[in-house]
């Protein structure tokens, strides 16, 4: 049986890639940040599911996992890692404080950092293991190849775990590791539900206070609309077993939306989404 590793798989995506992959025989490791999520996991996924309690960015707990993935391998290497677990941070980039625009970073960018300089020597790199080499998964978005008002820390996290990920799979090819990217649209899951437990009290007196209601409205929206997330997971389970996998799958639910936001000259999409959003200048 083969193994592999997917980060934040407590909820959304990372639950059903977790599922998905458990439901085609392979033993799945998930990490979650919290005991009651490991239990509940456990609960739902059975025996071929191993929670792995940590934080992305806890680096001494990533690799405490590490060891423990290592013990249960058993001299085999692990099939693959799912870099997934991420957080979505909103605000304007002039009102923003630099401490969430880096929590942005640490949890979306160095976690995958972290998370594969630990699980990296089982995927293959490290020449004592025996059996096929693994693939490393990252989860990036439309969003890192696109930059949206009000959500450039998102943007700007997903931005580099492309160039993160184009980097590291010409790396890894010394020890046949591929590294692809998977970058869905809007996917039906917390991670835009919570859009409404954000405070934007803090932003009353901005100027982009009306912009910011309207794209909290419109992300709540895309929790509703979006793609399943199994279509992810799906997507996942090919990059982590086609024989010739792309280097980049990308899947939206509106794909002439984003085809327009790509063919269009950038400056024409500039004047389509500041005036939905209210941004160009008054008077």
């Amino acid at each position: 049986m083969r193994s592999v590793v997917v980060t934040g798989a407590s909820t959304g995506i990372g639950w059903a890639i977790a599922k998905f992959l458990i439901g085609r025989g392979y033993r799945v490791f998930g990490s979650v940040r919290k005991q009651a999520d490991a239990d509940r996991l456990t609960g739902e996924f059975g025996v071929n599911f191993t929670p792995l309690l940590f934080d992305v960015t806890d680096e001494a707990a990533v690799l405490a996992a590490a060891r423990q993935v290592r013990e249960a391998l058993a001299g085999e290497t692990l099939a693959g890692l799912v870099n997934n677990a991420g957080v979505a941070v909103a605000g304007p980039v002039l009102e923003l404080s630099a401490d969430e625009f880096r929590r942005q970073m640490d949890i979306n960018v160095i976690g995958p950092v972290i998370a594969t300089q630990a699980f990296g020597p089982l995927l293959g790199a490290d020449p004592s293991l025996k059996g096929p080499k693994g693939r490393i998964v990252m989860i990036s978005s439309v969003a890192g190849k696109n930059g949206n008002p009000l959500s450039a820390p998102y943007c700007a996290s997903k931005h580099a775990v492309e160039g993160l990920s184009e980097s590291l799979r010409r790396e890894l090819m010394l020890f046949g590791i591929d590294v692809i990217i998977v970058a869905p649209g809007a996917v039906k899951t917390p991670i835009w539900s919570k859009a409404e437990e954000i405070d934007l009290s803090v932003y009353k007196n901005s100027p982009y206070f009306p912009a910011l209601n309207k794209v909290m409205a419109f992300m709540m929206n895309l929790g509703a609309t979006g793609l399943p997330a199994e279509r992810i997971a799906e997507v996942v389970f090919e990059a982590l077993t086609a024989a010739s996998p792309r280097v980049r799958y990308q899947i939206t639910p509106d794909w002439f939306r984003h085809f327009m936001t790509t063919a269009l000259p950038k400056r024409t999409v500039d004047r389509i989404i500041a005036k939905r959003l209210g941004l160009l200048p008054q008077g």
